[in-house]
């Protein structure tokens, strides 16, 4: 996983669905539109390793919303 590419757009539309999920100023969320924004490596693993930290449900109901 450490050769996958981060898009960035998806980052920014999982950081909306959490907005919904989890609110605004959700730790998560805040990191997710972060690393949405700057792109930089280490805001992007820093909002990964918050979202695993997700509950389960509220991951799936994420990634649900994001997808197509």
């Amino acid at each position: 996983m450490s050769d996958m590419t981060i898009d960035r757009d998806a980052l920014g539309r999982l950081a909306k669905a959490l907005t919904f999920i989890c609110g605004a100023d959700h730790p998560t969320t805040v990191a997710l539109r972060t690393a949405s924004e700057n792109g930089a490596e280490k805001d992007i693993k820093a909002a990964r390793a918050l979202f695993l930290k997700l509950k389960p449900g509220d991951r799936k109901a994420a990634l649900a919303m994001i997808s197509d």
